[in-house]
């Protein structure tokens, strides 16, 4: 049975946090990723579906090399793979359609903007940094539930994301949870596991944040 969404909209005060994920939501990592995945078969000699893999992004990498390599070889295979991450995987990911405005909405309303994500930290502050945003924050290595440690820790009254993973820090968190399907969940997916708001895509939300800030500013 699919949680309840908030009944109540959170105040917000000033300054407020919202929180965003990285992988689908704020850039396209499908062809960066499918890269590296490239690279790292050729050089294990394992074959690997990098089609497949990058139709479900979201969870930790160890999940998915669990597909493809034995339980022994799994953190050996991760740490070559974050290390071949930045040559193959930084230059090919664009932003995501509204990514650029998101951040800036945020700040134009005088919000701070935390990026929370599962990828390793470091080459997510990479991506960020290649593509000219610029969030206040870049918390790596949480995922789904885990990722309410860090909105909890920066006060985040909203979390938007793509994957029910996303959905469910959120809620962890005590936060609106505002999902976009433009990664491996599709809407019904990210209703039924308890989506405040579902967005077309990210360029929707400059408009929504307006809205919203408008009406549950606090008094």
């Amino acid at each position: 049975m699919a949680p309840e969404p908030l009944t109540r909209p959170l105040p917000l005060p000033r300054p407020f946090t919202v929180g965003f994920d990285l992988d689908m939501t704020l850039i396209d990592s499908r062809p960066g990723i499918r890269a590296a995945y490239l690279a790292l078969s050729a050089e294990t000699g394992v074959r690997i579906d990098a089609d497949l893999a990058v139709t479900r992004l979201g969870p930790p990498l160890e999940q998915e090399l669990a597909h493809w390599f034995p339980d022994d070889r799994i953190q050996e295979v991760a740490d070559r793979y974050r290390e071949l991450y930045p040559a193959y995987a930084i230059p090919p990911t664009p932003a995501m359609p509204g990514a650029r405005e998101a951040i800036a909405a945020v700040h134009a309303l005088g919000g701070r903007a935390v990026v929370v994500t599962a990828k390793h930290e470091p080459n997510a502050k990479m991506h960020l940094v290649h593509l000219g945003l610029e969030p206040d924050e870049v918390i790596g290595w949480l995922w789904a539930e885990a990722k309410a440690e860090a909105l909890r820790e920066h006060d985040a009254r909203v979390y938007v994301g793509d994957h029910i993973g996303d959905v469910r820090g959120a809620r962890t968190a005590g936060a609106l949870s505002v999902a976009v399907p433009t990664g491996p969940c599709d809407e019904r997916e990210l209703r039924e596991a308890g989506a405040d708001v579902v967005l077309p895509d990210l360029t929707a939300f400059p408009a929504w944040l307006a809205e919203y800030a408008d009406a549950n500013a606090a008094g």
